[in-house]
């Protein structure tokens, strides 16, 4: 494929990744209430939901959430109710102690499968790769499988860089506020009420 198209991709790619959206807000909670290798843990989960959406896009077996209702409206469900099931267990947490033990419970691979889970859930993502991915393609560049594994790989390598920094940085913000007890029970009941916007958006989303 063309260097000038790669770059552009690159480029469009990023600047979806940079826009707030459940994945990106996800990090960024996760990186807030437990630390940055959280963070990165839950993206490595994420970027591994993406490789089986690029998959799925090869395969064209995408298009399954676009003809049928009941396979989309279930897994977009399945998504919203995990969602509320972890703003449950934010808003339930109590301060920085609190929020110190439950860290410690969450091994790095339960923090990875947290993000496949994520991921995975959202019927909306195999959509998008299905309708994104594609536009970057002609048939001049070689054999179409091929080409989109390609973008599905830089894709998923920006996202790790960029989710990383996010992590990151929620995480040293965030340490300010492990200073006070208030202070976290309030990042604690923020992080609960964004998980609880993710949820309502993704269960009130449209094909």
């Amino acid at each position: 494929m063309p260097l000038d198209i790669l770059l552009t991709f690159l480029g469009a790619s990023m600047l979806l990744t940079l826009a707030p959206g459940p994945d990106n807000l996800f990090v960024l909670t996760q990186g807030a209430l437990y630390g940055p290798r959280a963070g990165i843990c839950v993206t490595l989960g994420l970027c591994s939901g993406l490789i089986v959406h690029t998959t799925i896009a090869v395969l064209g077996l995408s298009s399954i959430f676009l003809l049928s209702s009941a396979a989309f409206l279930g897994l977009k469900f399945a998504g919203a109710a995990y969602l509320l099931y972890l703003a449950i267990g934010a808003w339930r947490a109590g301060a920085s102690d609190t929020a110190l033990r439950q860290s410690k419970a969450l091994t790095p691979l339960q923090l990875y499968r947290r993000g496949i889970v994520m991921n995975l859930t959202n019927p909306k993502v195999g959509i998008f790769f299905i309708a994104f991915l594609p536009q970057f393609t002609k048939p001049e560049y070689g054999a179409l499988p091929l080409q989109l594994l390609t973008l599905g790989a830089i894709f998923m390598a920006q996202v790790i860089v960029i989710f990383s920094a996010i992590a990151v940085l929620a995480a040293s913000v965030a340490h300010r506020f492990q200073q006070s007890n208030s202070a976290q029970r309030l990042l604690n009941r923020a992080s609960a009420v964004i998980f609880v916007l993710l949820a309502l958006r993704l269960a009130f989303s449209q094909r």
